[in-house]
């Protein structure tokens, strides 16, 4: 049995050698196991979709088909999205069709050959077409310039017709981009009686339009407009709350601010602290160009303590201070700018000028600015290299220009009458009493200074033109 045992063991091991060992075949590593999820339908037809692409085999949008199976040409499908595009602005746009019929009016009324008679009669029917919706497509960038057009040429029953309809909305047309245009052609066209009427619907708001980039400009125009009685009548809610709450205080023939606060005995505290805070947002905006903001300014700084009339001065000191100096107010206020400005600030006035220094020597106010600062600007350098020298690039026109020649004149012979009116001379020798910390003797002797290293540049350039010309 042992034997027989024994004979079992060895078989065993043999037929287990002939599998594990006796042969030599690599044992096969374990598959790593996949994901038995199947495949989804877009994977798996990914490939095939992306080259039917390729081969331009892809469905047709539902915009492009018409019927069953019946696709668009390319011209069809230029004109089907037009029409889509008419369907989304008559939905957008209640008056689109009107607007539409306008602007075909338009078109022949504004032509330059059109006969008079025509023209009245296309006025007319596009007047009548706008009845009763006139402030509704007021605001359109199209029908704005219809009703423009219509204001120019229309008669005065007309007008005054329009006028009516749209009084209670002029506020509103005011700040809008499109319809600011329409108010100001509403107002050259307007008789006595509208004009004073639409400045007294003005009255509260005077202050937020001024800080609206497209209202201020409806100010402005109303400002120039007006009698010097509407002129007060607008500036003087902008002085104190009392005067725009109480509209009967407003009808006065006082016109500079401190007379009006001591006639009415208001405080000069109270009075400063309204206008800073009428004025500060309109300079944070740069809303700088318009003659009543200049007004406003101008009495500002003849109130204001010394630490809020240096702060308007430093912020007007620069680019600023290029858009104003084209009125009278403007430029007094330049001239305060160089006066009491530091040497900094002073730097900073003739870089704004860069480039503009042939254009402000040619007009009646900027002009002064300049005598001022070739008198008081202690940088030479920088005054030669801004102000000399764009001079001496057209002097020869300036010279026999009645304003072109002032800053060089102011040179050769200071604040001479010849050439100098008595308020010339006032504007230049205007100043600050709450600034007024610079001596005289030392403005005095700068300006003395100046002449004698700026004069022989500009006497080179005359003499170099007068050469020129004998040749």
């Amino acid at each position: 049995m042992a034997a027989e045992n024994q004979l079992d063991k060895k078989f065993k091991k043999r037929k287990l050698g002939k599998v594990d060992v006796g042969s030599h075949a690599p044992i096969p590593k374990k598959a790593k196991r996949v994901n038995a999820k199947p495949a989804s339908s877009k994977d798996a037809e990914l490939p095939q979709r992306l080259q039917k692409k390729q081969h331009g085999l892809s469905k047709p949008k539902k915009s492009d088909v018409v019927g069953k199976g019946e696709a668009l040409t390319k011209k069809e499908r230029r004109e089907h999205a037009k029409e889509l595009t008419v369907l989304r602005k008559k939905k957008r746009k209640p008056h689109y069709t009107l607007e539409q019929e306008l602007a075909s009016l338009w078109e022949k009324m504004r032509l330059h050959n059109i006969v008079k008679d025509d023209r009245s009669r296309l006025v007319s029917e596009a007047l009548t077409k706008m009845k009763g919706k006139i402030f509704e497509i007021a605001s359109s960038h199209v029908s704005s310039r219809v009703l423009q057009t219509c204001v120019k040429y229309c008669t005065q029953s007309e007008r005054d017709a329009v006028f009516e309809e749209l009084k209670q909305h002029f506020l509103t047309l005011a700040c809008n981009t499109y319809a600011v245009h329409l108010v100001k052609k509403m107002l050259d066209n307007a008789s006595k009686k509208q004009l004073a009427g639409f400045i007294s619907s003005l009255h509260g708001h005077v202050a937020s339009l001024l800080r609206h980039m497209v209202g201020s400009v409806v100010v402005e125009h109303a400002y120039q407009l007006g009698n010097a009685s509407q002129k007060q009548e607008l500036l003087m809610e902008l002085y104190s709350t009392e005067l725009q709450l109480f509209k009967d205080l407003i009808a006065m023939k006082k016109s500079r601010l401190e007379e009006v606060i001591s006639k009415l005995g208001l405080q000069k505290g109270s009075v400063g602290r309204h206008m800073s805070t009428v004025i500060q947002p309109i300079l944070e905006k740069g809303i700088v160009d318009h003659s009543i903001i200049h007004r406003i300014l101008m009495e500002y700084l003849g109130i204001a303590d010394k630490t809020s009339a240096a702060d308007v001065l430093q912020q007007l000191s620069g680019s600023l201070l290029v858009r104003m100096i084209h009125t009278r107010d403007g430029s007094r206020i330049g001239i305060l700018c160089v006066k009491h400005g530091s040497a900094k600030e002073r730097k900073k006035i003739l870089k704004g000028m860069k480039g503009h220094v042939g254009k402000i020597a040619y007009d009646q106010c900027g002009t002064l600015v300049l005598a001022c600062i070739l008198s008081l600007v202690d940088d030479t350098k920088l005054a030669t290299k801004i102000v000399i020298r764009e001079l001496q690039a057209g002097v020869k026109e300036s010279v026999f220009d009645k304003n072109g020649g002032r800053p060089l004149l102011q040179l050769l012979h200071p604040n001479c009458t010849r050439y100098l009116s008595p308020d010339d001379l006032a504007s230049l020798n205007l100043c600050l009493a709450n600034l007024s910390s610079m001596d005289a003797s030392k403005s005095n002797d700068e300006a003395k200074s100046n002449e004698k290293e700026l004069q022989p540049l500009v006497d080179g350039g005359v003499l170099k033109m007068h050469g020129a010309k004998e040749t």
